[in-house]
C-alpha cells in the first residue's frame, strides 16, 4: 500500500489538535470570531497543511527543512493563540493543558524531523 502523509504520526496528531481546537473554539465569544477564533484555528490547521507539503517536498531536503519549520512555525502561533485563550478565561486549565501538550508534543517531533531530515528524504521511504 502507497503511504500517504496522512500516514504520519505527526500529521495525526497536528489533525487531531486542530480538531480538539475546532470544537473547543466553538464556545469563544462572536467578539473573537475574526480574531482568535479564526487565527488559532487557522494556525492549527496550517500546521497539518505544511506537513503535507513537507511530506511532497521529500526530494529535496532544504524544502523538506523549509516546509517542516512552517509546519513548526504554525505550531509555535497556536500556542500563542491557546495562552491568550486561556488568559481570558475561554478555556479552562484542564483543556489548555491538554492542548498544549499535544503542541509540545507535535513540535518534538517537527523538530526531529527538522534534525535529521536524511531519514525522511524521499529515497528513505522506509521511514513513513
Amino acid at each position: 500500500m502507497k503511504q500517504s502523509f496522512k500516514d504520519l504520526i505527526v500529521y495525526r496528531k497536528a489533525f487531531n489538535l486542530a480538531m480538539k481546537i475546532f470544537d473547543c473554539s466553538k464556545s469563544f465569544p462572536k467578539e473573537e470570531t475574526y480574531s482568535l477564533t479564526d487565527q488559532i484555528r487557522r494556525s492549527s490547521r496550517s500546521v497539518c497543511a505544511s506537513i503535507a507539503e513537507a511530506y511532497r517536498k521529500r526530494r529535496y531536503e532544504a524544502h523538506f527543512i523549509s516546509k517542516t519549520s512552517d509546519a513548526d512555525m504554525e505550531n509555535s502561533e497556536t500556542q500563542v493563540w491557546l495562552q491568550f485563550a486561556l488568559e481570558c478565561n475561554y478555556l479552562s486549565r484542564i483543556i489548555f493543558d491538554e492542548l498544549m501538550n499535544l503542541s509540545e508534543e507535535i513540535g518534538k517531533l517537527l523538530n526531529h524531523m527538522i534534525e535529521n531530515p536524511k531519514s525522511y528524504l524521499k529515497n528513505a521511504d522506509k521511514n513513513f
